[in-house]
């Protein structure tokens, strides 16, 4: 397999809805379009921000089909395809390959809690990377499924060459230490969590899938790239900067991250029930934040 480079910063886009519940492609569209203007890396669609818990099979071939259509060729299209059964998760990283994903973002399964043993994700990663036609990223999102992909097993699973890499969403930049230094060099490790990001460049991530690029694409990329060029001062004072909203979208998740968004402009719409619209005190917070970080120089 030929090595895929996920060195930047990616956003883990929303899915909207309109007023049935149902999936709104137009704004999905309309999204997309500003977007592809900011300096993101690539994007994922159908990850925990994209609501993929809530979306049906349907729904999933529709968001990955306009997103494609939306996305130029030479932006990467990550999709998120975690199910809770090893074929549902093959069938899922087919078809994603079908409507042109350039990789799949594999949550791990997590009903079956006490069996979801490391023998078990190696299995049933290692099914899903042999069958899947584009590479596979891990996906470990403790907070959210309460199974951990521990650094052992990842250590393992490194080893396929149609592995490359995985997004560690835990803040914790020794968990990220240890991922890194257990696996080649090819292997790369995306921080999911902005508000430890520049702690896990400097431990050896790669780049980011941060909830915060959807919002402050700009910053993001300019705390990447002040690491990349050695300038950590710089790099740490934006860090701080994006640390208040990036710990609000943390604390709100999804419903946090949709009225962001529609405060600096974007239309996503509200959350799928059972999930439900950020409180009326949360759009507050947000948006005095959203006013002080913009009236911040960068």
């Amino acid at each position: 397999m030929n090595r895929m480079n996920l060195s930047g910063i990616y956003a883990p886009i929303p899915t909207p809805f309109d007023d049935r519940d149902e999936v709104d492609i137009a704004r999905l569209r309309a999204a997309l379009a500003r977007w592809i203007t900011r300096p993101l890396t690539g994007f994922v669609v159908l990850g925990s921000n994209g609501e993929a818990g809530l979306i049906d099979e349907i729904e999933f071939d529709r968001v990955i089909v306009a997103a494609r259509e939306a996305i130029p060729a030479g932006r990467t299209l990550i999709t998120g395809t975690g199910r809770e059964s090893t074929r549902a998760a093959v069938r899922a990283a087919r078809r994603a390959a079908e409507h042109g994903a350039d990789a799949v973002l594999v949550r791990t399964p997590a009903f079956f809690k006490t069996q979801m043993t490391g023998d078990a994700f190696v299995r049933h990663y290692t099914a899903v990377a042999d069958a899947s036609p584009v590479p596979v990223l891990l996906y470990n999102f403790t907070a959210l499924t309460g199974v951990d992909l521990l650094p052992a097993t990842v250590a393992q699973l490194a080893a396929h060459p149609n592995i490359a890499g995985m997004k560690e969403s835990g803040g914790d930049a020794a968990r990220i230490n240890d991922l890194v230094s257990g696996t080649p060099e090819r292997f790369q490790v995306l921080a999911g969590t902005a508000s430890t990001f520049y702690s896990a460049l400097c431990v050896g991530a790669t780049g980011g899938i941060l909830a915060l690029a959807c919002v402050l694409p700009e910053a993001c990329l300019r705390v990447f790239e002040l690491f990349r060029a050695g300038r950590h001062a710089e790099a740490l004072a934006v860090q701080r900067q994006i640390l208040p909203l990036a710990r609000l979208l943390g604390t709100y998740g999804v419903p946090g991250l949709k009225a962001a968004l529609n405060l600096a402009g974007y239309d996503l719409g509200v959350p799928r029930p059972p999930l439900a619209p950020a409180p009326d005190a949360a759009v507050a917070r947000l948006r005095e934040t959203l006013t002080l970080f913009e009236a911040t120089p960068a």
